[in-house]
């Protein structure tokens, strides 16, 4: 079984707004340990907007420019071209801890996923998202390492969701085939379509689906089952297995 991460089986307890400032200057703090310094109002504001431009670019070519790559080249553009990798690493560690503190578990995620481990079912987790180091800690902070047997996300391979190409990644390093394979996500644009255009049936999870990302899509992409919550999930999951049996 394939998972979206966040908004899926984890939420995020407060507002960008209200975590963007703190952001801003884990971003300056960071820089001025690798002895780089930068105007603290100015950079920040200038690596958001390179940010955004480069989110808006992705949503059409579905590759994935990590935060690393956008950073470095921001840094070079202002003089700083010998920064290490480590340093670079070390400079996101800072800035991705601002929003970590605020990603949840969801109440039913844990449950529901050692009972699926408990059945049987090989999990993974298919995330879109510019820097898979934060992602990768996510899952740790979360307690759900153990169940899963992958975490693939598009800033590790190159390839963003909906392209068919990095689920079939994620079911070659958990072993299982397209049809045998299910993929829950909140984004019918990513999730299901993705799951789609390898042939896995999409459940699209709505308790906290974005309503912009989604409102396009709502006639067009038909998710295979929608449900509220995961604990809904097994129930489902058992219906759809004594259906293919008879």
């Amino acid at each position: 079984m394939l998972f979206d991460l966040g908004s899926t089986l984890l939420f995020f307890d407060t507002t960008w707004e209200s975590v963007a400032d703190g952001y801003n200057r884990a971003l300056v703090d960071g820089l001025h340990r690798a002895g780089i310094r930068v105007d603290p109002t100015a950079f920040p504001s200038e690596f958001q907007q390179r940010m955004d431009a480069y989110y808006t670019e992705r949503q059409t070519e579905f590759i994935e420019y990590t935060t690393a790559f956008i950073l470095r080249g921001l840094l070079e553009e202002h003089g700083y071209a010998k920064i290490s990798d480590a340093d670079i690493a070390g400079i996101l560690r800072t800035l991705y801890a601002i929003p970590q503190a605020h990603w949840q578990p969801e109440a039913d995620a844990l449950p529901t996923l050692t009972l699926l481990h408990r059945q049987g079912y090989r999990l993974a987790v298919v995330s879109n998202a510019s820097d898979d180091a934060d992602v990768q800690a996510l899952v740790d902070k979360a307690g759900i390492r153990p169940l899963l047997d992958a975490v693939v996300t598009s800033a590790g391979v190159g390839i963003r969701k909906p392209n068919p190409r990095i689920f079939q990644i994620a079911l070659d390093q958990i072993g299982v085939l397209a049809a045998q394979a299910v993929m829950v996500g909140d984004t019918l644009g990513a999730d299901i379509l993705g799951a789609h255009n390898l042939g896995i049936p999409g459940i699209w999870i709505d308790r906290r689906a974005d309503k912009a990302a989604n409102r396009d899509h709502l006639e067009t992409i038909q998710p295979d089952a929608v449900i509220s919550d995961l604990a809904s999930l097994p129930a489902l999951l058992e219906r759809w297995n004594r259906q293919r049996q008879s």
